[in-house]
């Protein structure tokens, strides 16, 4: 039980530095395989050479402190291993960083408790008779473990008391099983003394459950089923932070001006979908949102145009939750939490616009990057209907990133695709339709707008457009490697803002370098 839950804390307390991709998924369970491997061997050989349960408690006693100091040094451990090889690696940063930080905070304390099936065969089996029975029960009461390490974790503690608390709780649990060996039984009651103790010093040292522990100023910090997250506010912005690492998801700005941000170039989805007409003919303009975040985009069409219906779909309840309390997102604005794909799959309803700006971390979710999947965008588009889709991390250095297979996989389902480039951003927006004349529809539609600034904006917009040239890389269902592309993009980025800092320790060394930052 303890190892699963711990397994699913490494993953969300790595998820806010590494993100939660399968990729990270795979080094954490990869590397508790290997340390519950060599575990299950050490403490086989250990039980066969002295099977003294008093072995076999002590060292789960020095895994439950070992698993209820993560929470103390945890993320002090993270950004130490982080700083280390951001000087030392040129590629795979995240990926390495990943690996080094899960063998040397989780890899001990799993060992230790990998020695606990085979020890427990050992102590409890007297013959061959019913050898099979006990071993067979022992593996049943290992799995019933494993089914509440996953459940409990996922659903109650993390949502209800974080990361930390959680890892404190199931070291807790561990701590009382030794109590009960050692206070009932000759074993050395000293060692439950050091434990309890230090355990006790964890829980005060370890509770706070803040990540970014560098930060003084945050509104809002907690964490979801799905997700971190921080808000912060100053005096002219609120902003959402799903990931400490990788900047702002979601953003309002108090005194309703545009965002500066690529929200402002989805602005002209509407205008392209003949927003303005509609508005003479007394007809509405109906734009699906998927990722509806804390609702920028959707608060932005709000203030400037009266005519929309507006609907949102966010996985993330919390998310929502947080709009409405910090994000000035209207009590009455309809927003379905459930995955994009999924709602689309359950309506049969037209839209006008639908905007795509669903990412998980770094990169878009699989299901919602293929063929599969912009097919039923495009079925989900009124006659001369647009989808918007929002692109981080752009580069325009590599044919093979995760935009440019996106880009080519949804010229292979619409007829015509535009991207912008958002100013002093890595963001990209793409305009798709299967309307040839939507560019004609957005110039009439613009001359009907009376508002000078997002008129100024949208004619920016315009001139930054330009047709997309589509390549080969298509994902589909079957094949979409969103994460490795991802990845790249994200070392790419590392390896460019780091640089500076490389050179200068290489110029002047470490003084040097301090003296900078």
């Amino acid at each position: 039980m303890s190892v699963m839950a711990v397994e699913l804390g490494a993953s969300r307390l790595l998820a806010p530095y590494f993100s939660s991709s399968q990729i990270v998924w795979t080094i954490i369970i990869g590397t508790i395989m290997i340390a519950m491997a060599l575990g299950n061997i050490y403490g086989g050989r250990a039980a066969d050479k002295n099977p003294d349960p008093q072995k076999l408690y002590g060292r789960i006693l020095i895994a439950a402190i070992w698993i209820a100091a993560i929470p103390v040094v945890g993320k002090y451990i993270i950004i130490g291993i982080s700083a280390l090889l951001i000087f030392t690696v040129n590629n795979n940063f995240l990926v390495i960083a990943a690996f080094v930080t899960c063998m040397v905070v989780f890899v001990f304390p799993l060992f230790l408790l990998g020695t606990v099936t085979p020890s427990l065969a050992k102590y409890t089996t007297d013959s061959l008779d019913d050898n099979g029975k006990i071993i067979g029960t022992l593996g049943a009461f290992n799995t019933v473990g494993s089914i509440i390490g996953t459940f409990v974790p996922t659903f109650v503690t993390i949502p209800a008391v974080g990361t930390s608390v959680t890892f404190l709780i199931f070291a807790g649990i561990l701590i009382i099983l030794c109590a009960c060996f050692f206070l009932n039984g000759p074993g050395n009651r000293k060692k439950l003394i050091v434990g309890g103790i230090s355990f006790i010093l964890c829980c005060i040292l370890g509770h706070n459950t803040s990540f970014s522990f560098w930060e003084n100023n945050l509104t809002f910090e907690g964490e979801s089923i799905y997700n971190y997250l921080q808000v912060k506010e100053d005096a002219n912005s609120v902003i959402l932070s799903t990931n400490v690492l990788f900047g702002v998801q979601s953003i309002l700005i108090k005194d309703g001006a545009l965002t500066g941000m690529y929200y402002d170039y989805a602005m002209a989805a509407p205008y392209m979908s003949g927003i303005k007409e509609k508005e003479k003919n007394g007809e509405n303009t109906d734009i699906l949102i998927l990722g509806m975040g804390s609702g920028t985009y959707a608060t932005q069409l709000s203030r400037h145009f009266d005519n929309i219906d507006i609907e949102g779909v966010e996985i993330d309840q919390k998310i929502t939750d947080l709009a409405h309390e910090y994000f000035e997102l209207p009590e009455d604005t309809k927003v379905t939490t459930y995955d994009g794909r999924a709602y689309l799959a359950a309506t049969s309803k037209k839209y006008d616009v639908i905007m795509v700006d669903a990412y998980q971390d770094i990169t878009i979710p699989f299901q919602m990057s293929s063929t599969e999947f912009f097919t039923m965008v495009k079925n989900h588009l009124n006659p001369g209907g647009v989808m918007v889709v929002n692109m981080n991390m752009f580069s325009d250095d590599n044919e093979s990133t995760i935009n440019r297979y996106l880009a080519d996989t949804i010229s292979s389902v619409f007829d015509n695709v535009k991207i912008a480039s958002v100013a002093n951003s890595t963001n990209r927006e793409l305009f798709a339709t299967d309307s040839a004349d939507f560019m004609s529809t957005f110039d009439d539609n613009l001359a009907l707008e009376d508002e000078n600034e997002l008129k100024e904006m949208m004619l920016r917009v315009k001139i930054a457009l330009n047709d997309y040239e589509a390549g080969k890389n298509i994902m589909t269902d079957d094949k979409a490697p969103v994460e490795l592309l991802g990845m790249r993009q994200i070392d790419s980025i590392i390896k460019a803002e780091v640089a500076i800092y490389k050179e200068i320790y290489e110029r002047e060394g470490l003084e040097g370098l301090i003296k900078y930052l």
